[in-house]
């Protein structure tokens, strides 16, 4: 019933057109300041998918890592213990350090990752090889799969139809006594196999090769790595898995998920994403002004309305609900729009890619788009919410007038 009332006093002319005016005015800017929450929530989602699909092809779902220190041993019983568990894919052991890049007269500051067989089973880096393809060859002929900055910085060529170019690496050592400072570092020669590029931030920084020969180069013991990378069956939830390796890591390791590894990243992005969510939603606050104006007018026309319901008994609390239904309808009917807008650009962006990044930069040449549907019911609840908040006041002063016919 008070919706009824609601939508007849929406639809009906008013004596003064001002009223019209607001009404409207105050829909269509609550449906545009919805319309750019979904979608800028939704390019964010985007953008949020891209990143963490460029991150997953680095990054494995669990890694361990020493509590202290960059080193840790890990018995080949516990090693054993966590590939037996059903719901592992892979497991790798990677040896990583900072190392000193040299190609003829070239140098350049990298970081060197050594891995095994079953680096392809965490890892998705063997299928962005853009160059060459990807080998890591053995400890005694080692071969590396380099960034694709790296190659740019350190002018190195990889092309099938020329000699690979050898390049030699400088590392520190570990596990030794000399005084000698020469007998601190060690350097290798491995030869360029591929190249590899996924995002700048790994293509700038890193080479991958042989665990066995950067194990020998950096003097590491049998047992001794800088990391374990896991990766789950499909399907696997990480919740499930997480207290189950808990048991099996020892305890001066830590146990990392893909979101930990990455924590830096993942809550920046969100502190973004809401940033700007915050933003817009003072355009709705600016709304709920032109809101409280066109209810307050509306009371105002409608007075002897107000007078009439008074005298055939109805209650305060009913002239109250009609104005209050007055002002969420106002709100409703922005949402709608906006929200029916948004889902229809982002579908079209989605199908289409008609709205374009600038710069041809970055790897795709248009915006990502994700619709969520907890960020639709979030905006409709805001709306919602603020609607309810502006028309309350007003409201509440119809539903105090006193009783008068003349």
């Amino acid at each position: 019933m008070y919706l009824k009332f609601a939508w007849r006093y929406f639809r009906a002319k008013k004596s003064a057109h001002a009223i019209n005016i607001i009404a409207w005015v105050t829909t269509g800017v609550i449906a545009f300041a919805t319309c750019c929450q979904v979608l800028v929530l939704s390019v964010f989602n985007g953008f949020e998918g891209l990143v963490k699909s460029l991150y997953s092809s680095f990054y494995s779902d669990f890694k361990i890592v020493p509590q202290k220190g960059k080193t840790f041993t890990l018995t080949t019983a516990q090693l054993e213990a966590i590939k037996n568990q059903p719901f592992i894919k892979g497991v790798s052991l990677v040896a990583e350090e900072k190392a000193l890049l040299e190609n003829d007269e070239t140098q350049a500051a990298v970081i060197i990752k050594g891995v095994d067989e079953n680096y392809n089973k965490v890892s998705g880096l063997p299928q962005k090889i853009v160059s060459g393809k990807y080998d890591t060859g053995t400890p005694d002929a080692p071969k590396g799969v380099i960034g694709y900055g790296v190659q740019n910085a350190a002018g190195i060529f990889v092309d099938s139809s020329l000699a690979p170019a050898t390049l030699t690496i400088t590392l520190p050592k570990r596990n030794t006594t000399s005084t000698d400072p020469m007998s601190l570092i060690s350097q290798g020669n491995l030869q360029a196999s591929g190249v590899f590029a996924i995002q700048q931030e790994f293509d700038n920084s890193y080479i991958i090769t042989n665990i066995g020969f950067l194990k020998q180069q950096m003097n590491f013991g049998e047992n001794e790595f800088s990391a374990i990378e896991i990766s789950l069956l499909p399907g696997t939830r990480e919740s499930k898995a997480l207290p189950e390796l808990q048991k099996l890591i020892p305890a001066h390791t830590i146990l990392k998920s893909r979101y930990q590894q990455n924590s830096n990243l993942y809550n920046t992005m969100k502190m973004e994403k809401w940033a700007i969510y915050a933003v817009l939603t003072l355009i709705l606050i600016i709304a709920a002004f032109n809101m409280i104006s066109a209810i307050t007018m509306l009371v105002l026309e409608k007075k002897k309305d107000i007078g009439i319901l008074q005298a055939m008994g109805s209650p305060k609390s009913a002239i109250q609900k009609i104005f209050l239904s007055e002002g969420l309808l106002l709100g409703v009917l922005g949402a709608g729009i906006g929200i029916s807008l948004a889902i229809l650009i982002c579908v079209l962006q989605t199908r289409f890619h008609f709205i374009k990044l600038q710069g041809g930069s970055f790897l795709i040449d248009y915006f990502p788009v994700k619709l969520q549907l907890t960020d639709i019911l979030l905006v409709a609840g805001t709306v919602l919410f603020i609607s309810f908040t502006a028309s309350w006041f007003p409201s509440y002063k119809a539903a105090q007038q006193s009783l008068d016919l003349k």
